[in-house]
């Protein structure tokens, strides 16, 4: 039998949201089949997307952690409403596959984004293409980043890229405080595409790849593409959906 479910992190802010919502929801008949209510930050919500990577679900994020870009806001009075009138996105996650230094292979999905990072004092020489076409042949660099539209927005624009609308089809590569070519600002590229990223030099300048949250250490090469399987179905309130939550980012952005 279908049913909702309610998780939540263990700060004290989440349990309690947690408490009032068992008592409140349970006497409502109406209520969404086959939902998830996330309760926590948005990490937990990316946590909770992967664990459920397989299901058909819905998600629906209370946000009780800092920032809670990919949830909603708690209402005590209008939780109820919220939670029956809310509108579904579905996003696609990044596949990442990545080669290490003994040639073993390693996979991980990625919602936000894809960071290829240097591992050590030294810069990370990189090679990158899209596809079979080289897009930069030596980059030198502190790593490089691949984000979806919905991870545009997190540490994606902390390294100065470009922000993506949520149906744009599109996804951004931006280098990580670029050395050599210095003047590079990354690219956009069509969703479709294969990326394959090479370290050039693995010996003495190791590099990680990171999914999100988890990393591979000593990654020699790694393939990026939209997962094409799989599928997060998340719920947001009534004109405060995912896709406005990105405009008002980009206005901030051309405002300053």
């Amino acid at each position: 039998m279908n049913k909702f479910l309610i998780i939540s992190d263990k700060n004290k802010k989440s349990l309690k949201i947690k408490s009032f919502l068992l008592k409140k929801i349970k006497s409502i008949s109406s209520i969404r089949l086959n939902l998830v209510i996330v309760i926590g930050g948005d990490g937990f919500m990316l946590q909770t997307l992967k664990k459920n990577r397989r299901s058909n679900k819905e998600f629906y994020g209370i946000n009780s952690g800092n920032y809670g870009f990919l949830m909603n806001k708690f209402s005590q009075k209008n939780i109820i409403k919220n939670l029956l009138k809310s509108n579904v996105v579905s996003i696609s996650p990044l596949e990442m596959i990545v080669k290490n230094k003994n040639n073993q292979t390693k996979k991980s999905i990625a919602i936000n984004e894809v960071s290829i990072l240097r591992q050590s004092r030294q810069a990370a020489s990189l090679s990158i293409k899209q596809d079979s076409r080289i897009i930069i042949k030596k980059l030198v660099s502190d790593g490089v980043l691949v984000s979806t539209p919905a991870g545009s927005t997190a540490y994606n624009l902390s390294v100065h890229g470009p922000i993506l609308s949520l149906n744009s089809k599109k996804l951004s590569i931006s280098p990580i405080s670029a050395f050599r070519p210095r003047r590079w600002k990354g690219k956009i590229i069509n969703d479709g595409s294969k990326i394959t990223i090479t370290n050039l030099n693995s010996i003495k300048r190791p590099i990680s790849a990171v999914a999100d949250n988890q990393e591979f250490r000593n990654a020699k090469s790694i393939v990026i593409r939209k997962h094409k399987n799989i599928k997060f179905n998340l719920l947001y309130d009534r004109n405060r959906g995912l896709q406005k939550k990105i405009k008002i980012e980009q206005l901030k952005k051309e405002i300053k």
